[in-house]
C-alpha cells in the first residue's frame, strides 16, 4: 500500500498534527524524517526496516555514519538528517544540565551519556567535571582503550579538574560488549580516582557504566 492509500488519520503527519508526537510508532516517527521511500517500498515500510535492523530507535540513532551507509536507501540527505537529530538532542541535553545541578535530572544525566558513550565501538573513558552547584562545566573524553580495557591515569584527572575548577566530577565510561555491569576492575579504579581527587578536595559523585540501552550508576549499586 502506498502511503497516499493510507487513510488520513494515520498518516504520520496528520497523525501527529491532530493527536500529538505521542501516538505515533518509533517507524512513523522516523518516517516523518525520511520523508520518501524507495522503489517497492514505501517510506513507512522502510522506516520499520530500519528499526528492525539496528533493534530499536536506540540502535538506529547510535548507529555509526559507516553502519548507515550500507543501508539502502539512506543516501547522504537521510543520512545527514538522522546525525543532526542525535546531535540536536546531545546539545539540548548538554544545554540542560549545564543550566541546573546535574542531579535534579538523573534521567537528563542517563541519556546525555548514552548519547555520547553509548555507540562507541572501543571503550571510552569520559569525565563530567562540575561546579560547586553540581552543573555541568564540562564532559571530557579523556582515556580511549581497546574493545577489553582502557587506562587511566589518575593524575592527568586531578589535573584537569584543577584547570576546570571544578567541585566534583561524575565518572563514566563505555562497555562496547553491551553489558552494563560494573566490573571489579570498574570498583577498583572508581576508589583509586576517588582518593586521588580527594586529595584536592574534589569529590566522585558517581561512575555511570553505558551502553546504547543503558546507564547503570555505581553509586546507586554502593560501589562509590
Amino acid at each position: 500500500m502506498l502511503l497516499k492509500d493510507l487513510p488520513k488519520d494515520a498518516r504520520p503527519r496528520e497523525k501527529i498534527l491532530t493527536r500529538g508526537p505521542a501516538a505515533l510508532s518509533d517507524a512513523e516517527l522516523l518516517a516523518l524524517l525520511l520523508r520518501s521511500g524507495i522503489r517497492g517500498k514505501n517510506v513507512l515500510q522502510l522506516a520499520q526496516e530500519l528499526v528492525d535492523t539496528f533493534g530499536g530507535m536506540a540502535g538506529l540513532l547510535h548507529a555509526p555514519a559507516e553502519g548507515l551507509k550500507r543501508i539502502k536507501g539512506l543516501g547522504p540527505a537521510k543520512r545527514a538528517e538522522l546525525m543532526a537529530v542525535v546531535e540536536l538532542a546531545r546539545r539540548a541535553l548538554t544545554q540542560r544540565l549545564r543550566d541546573k545541578p546535574l542531579f535534579d535530572s538523573p534521567q537528563a544525566v542517563r541519556e546525555y551519556l548514552q548519547l555520547q558513550l553509548g555507540s562507541r565501538a572501543h571503550e571510552i573513558f569520559a569525565v563530567l567535571f562540575l561546579d560547586s552547584q553540581h552543573r555541568l562545566i564540562s564532559l571530557e573524553e579523556m582515556f580511549r582503550g581497546t574493545l577489553s580495557q582502557t587506562s587511566v591515569y589518575p593524575r592527568e584527572v586531578v589535573q584537569r579538574a584543577m584547570v576546570l575548577n571544578a567541585a566534583s566530577v561524575v565518572l563514566a565510561h563505555n562497555h562496547p560488549s553491551g553489558t552494563a555491569q560494573p566490573s571489579r576492575a570498574d570498583e577498583v579504579l572508581t576508589q583509586t580516582l576517588k582518593a586521588a581527587l580527594g586529595l584536592i578536595d574534589v569529590r566522585v559523585l558517581d561512575h555511570f557504566v553505558v551502553t546504547a540501552t543503558q546507564a547503570v550508576s555505581m553509586a546507586e549499586l554502593g560501589l562509590v
